[in-house]
């Protein structure tokens, strides 16, 4: 090869490499606030209102923050929760004076299984308590819940990991690796496709073949359920949560490896069974939380979709156009931890939790 090939060889190289590389967001733009501190390993949080905040921490307790006075008030409860390593008290969302939360239930002999209940607060006290969904069957391995919870009109999503079952992710007849859709009273909804096209599916499956969907949330724009899903070694994704689709895990890998470096799976993308993902991330990011932007703090970022990263310690802005997902920047990054959750409040001020063993909330503003 001669030098001149060779330089513009290389300089093409560095030009695509500048150009794919996401866009970071100048630090100094940027205000973190430090809400409260003392909180462990929290995982979830939802709005009560606009002055508090509930909480969920991995090792069982729940609380109320009171954000004007900046205090930390324990909600009790009586859930038969199996913390173990990644499994624990999970996701919260309130909504119209119930509370939902998801949890690892003990199912005892060691096993545990996505579950989740609907209460009302009353007194710091979690009263009224129903089941609504216990993910089948109970496993032993403490990895992979999944258990992030949204509302869409009258139905209660509920993303369910595969508990590091791999291909149990292609199985319908199964909970695990699956989206679940039920009612927000716990009943089935009969426009499930279990009752339309798959026959062969559990009545709450709405979805298959996704590893770990960490992060889920409704766009207030198209009004449309997504998630990002953690891969193995590389291929995390973005995608849509769509009616009896399968996101193919673990027949593909969307690009990942195992981490002993070995092919995952023996599928091919090309495949039409499996429904494609709107952005992927290799290597790893580890997403976990979500959130679409809405609001004035940061009015340029409206429709956008930020998302939290446990392995680079960082949040993450998809840019959206049309519900596509167009490109990406760095908000920050090494600044509060590994980002587990995301809240935004009325005013766009976002809120964030760090999975550490000794953390805060932050607030970032302007």
């Amino acid at each position: 090869m001669t030098k001149v090939n060779f330089s513009i060889k290389l300089f093409i190289s560095i030009l695509i490499l500048i150009l794919f590389l996401p866009s970071i967001v100048k630090t100094e733009e940027l205000k973190f606030s430090e809400i409260v501190n003392g909180l462990e390993h929290p995982w979830g949080m939802s709005f009560i209102d606009s002055s508090n905040l509930l909480v969920t921490e991995r090792g069982g307790r729940l609380v109320r923050i009171h954000l004007p006075s900046q205090k930390i008030f324990p909600v009790s409860h009586t859930l038969k929760v199996l913390v173990l390593r990644q499994g624990g008290l999970l996701d919260v969302l309130y909504h119209e004076e119930h509370v939902y939360l998801s949890y690892s239930e003990d199912r005892g002999s060691g096993e545990s299984s996505t579950s989740v209940v609907r209460g009302k607060i009353v007194n710091d006290v979690l009263t009224d308590v129903e089941k609504l969904f216990r993910a089948e069957p109970p496993l032993k391995a403490g990895f992979h819940f999944g258990s992030r919870l949204v509302i869409q009109g009258n139905f209660l999503f509920i993303s369910a990991g595969e508990r590091h079952g791999g291909m149990i992710a292609q199985d319908g007849s199964k909970h695990p690796g699956s989206i679940i859709r039920i009612n927000l009273d716990g009943s089935i909804p009969i426009s499930n496709p279990h009752f339309i096209s798959k026959k062969d599916w559990l009545p709450e499956v709405y979805q298959i073949g996704v590893r770990n969907p960490q992060g889920m949330a409704l766009s207030p724009f198209d009004h449309q359920v997504y998630i990002v899903n953690h891969g193995a070694k590389g291929g995390d994704f973005l995608g849509k949560v769509e009616f009896g689709e399968n996101y193919g895990w673990e027949e593909i890998g969307w690009g990942g490896t195992n981490y002993s470096g070995s092919k995952i799976g023996s599928g091919k993308a090309s495949d039409p069974r499996f429904m494609k993902p709107m952005r992927i991330w290799i290597p790893s990011i580890a997403p976990s939380g979500m959130a679409f932007y809405q609001g004035e703090t940061f009015k340029e970022w409206e429709g956008d979709v930020l998302v939290g990263s446990l392995k680079f310690d960082m949040l993450i802005k998809v840019d959206m156009e049309e519900s596509n997902a167009v490109g990406e920047t760095v908000i920050f990054r090494d600044r509060i931890g590994r980002v587990r959750d995301i809240e935004i409040d009325h005013k766009g001020d976002i809120y964030l939790l760090a999975d550490e063993a000794d953390t805060s909330l932050w607030k970032l503003t302007r």
